[in-house]
């Protein structure tokens, strides 16, 4: 049975690994044109031969390096994108960072700075280069890779993170609130804990064991797909999933206040 995704384009930050790469994934399978950014070529490089040794064909997806918090490079790359392939339907804005010195008392402003660049302004700069192309179309779709802790405040991620996950949630609902009379949504993706190597950053890096517990890679590479393949009368504002086991609610020694 074909896809409701058949031939559309799909643009995918954060797409060199992690839940960026597995919503790639995904969507190729579901037969979009693929486009996958992010800062490393090299890992770009290896994303694409990890898509095609999952059964992607080669023309389904390709890379293109960017810096999201860069605006200037937004803007090329979304035009070199729109040239080589039409216009974007569906934007997946999973590009994102932490730092393990996330604290109020040992953070600083030089590091908010770069959460915010990232997170949350590199969201908004890839939205607005897609946005007058969605229109044209008459349809898009919008995910904000958000978090639970945009959701359900917690101490784990820092007040950087925090803010530009809360604020990925409200630049979704503003999204709609203007952009859903042209037929376009957006959906505020809010994941629990997630095994990817964004995890390595932590201050105290979480065990192998807790890591098999969390969500995984794929699980969010299948609700990408889930929110896309909607039908276009469809929106899905907030989708929050989270781990059975939600060391969220139930704490660990890495969640402990110093």
């Amino acid at each position: 049975m074909s896809s409701s995704l058949e031939g559309q384009l799909a643009w995918v930050t954060g797409g060199g690994s992690g839940i960026g790469l597995a919503g790639a994934i995904e969507l190729a399978r579901a037969g979009c044109r693929v486009v996958i950014s992010g800062r490393d070529p090299a890992k770009l490089e290896a994303a694409l031969d990890r898509a095609r040794q999952g059964g992607v064909a080669n023309d389904a997806i390709s890379a293109m390096p960017l810096d999201v918090a860069d605006k200037a490079s937004v803007q090329r790359v979304a035009k070199d994108i729109q040239a080589a392939h039409g216009p974007v339907g569906i934007l997946v804005n999973s590009a994102g960072i932490n730092f393990p010195k996330r604290y109020w008392g040992d953070t600083d402003g030089e590091t908010f700075d770069k959460v915010v660049a990232v997170n949350l302004s590199g969201a908004t700069y890839c939205t607005l280069a897609v946005l007058h192309g969605m229109r044209a179309l008459g349809r898009g779709t919008v995910i904000n890779v958000a978090s639970f802790v945009g959701w359900y405040l917690s101490h784990l991620t820092g007040p950087a993170y925090t803010a530009t996950k809360a604020g990925m949630m409200a630049l979704s609902h503003s999204f709609n609130i203007e952009e859903g009379v042209h037929g376009l949504r957006a959906t505020a993706l809010c994941p629990g804990e997630v095994a990817t190597p964004i995890l390595q950053s932590r201050p105290v890096p979480p065990s192998a064991d807790d890591m098999a517990r969390m969500l995984q890679e794929e699980d969010l590479g299948r609700t990408i797909r889930f929110v896309a393949e909607l039908p276009p009368h469809v929106c899905i504002n907030e989708l929050v999933i989270s781990p059975v086991f939600n060391r969220l609610y139930l704490g660990g020694k890495e969640f402990a206040r110093r």
